[in-house]
């Protein structure tokens, strides 16, 4: 499997660990899960809490952008080192962008966005 693939394999993966952070503040916050209806409990978090449930949300969402990106520069037979480079980027900044939401650092997060996104761009441009 090549790294751009095993990078997609992990950005599959965060938004399952960020729903697992989310469970934990699910309990601590509203003192249990709520299995029956976890979207409207998910909206009742605050803080902390409310943040790693948007980053997960966003997560997913760049997830398919990413995915695209990947099988695109893959099928076109991009530069293999070039799209792997990128597609670590990518991993590098999604993680560090979760960590900054749930955190609260704006700034910081919308940067961070940026890099991943122009990171995936980058991979669509190796395709041409």
């Amino acid at each position: 499997m090549t790294i751009p693939f095993w990078c997609l394999l992990i950005v599959l993966i965060i938004p399952y660990l960020l729903a697992g952070v989310a469970g934990y503040f699910k309990t601590t916050q509203l003192g249990t899960l709520d299995n029956n209806n976890p979207r409207q409990q998910s909206a009742a978090l605050t803080g902390a809490g409310a943040r790693v449930f948007a980053a997960q949300q966003n997560a997913w969402e760049a997830m398919a952008v990413f995915t695209a990106a990947v099988l695109v520069a893959h099928f076109a037979g991009a530069d293999a080192q070039m799209s792997a480079n990128l597609a670590m980027a990518f991993v590098a900044f999604r993680i560090l962008h979760a960590v900054a939401y749930i955190a609260d650092w704006a700034t910081l997060r919308s940067l961070l966005f940026v890099g991943a996104l122009a990171s995936a761009i980058w991979l669509f441009i190796l395709a041409g």
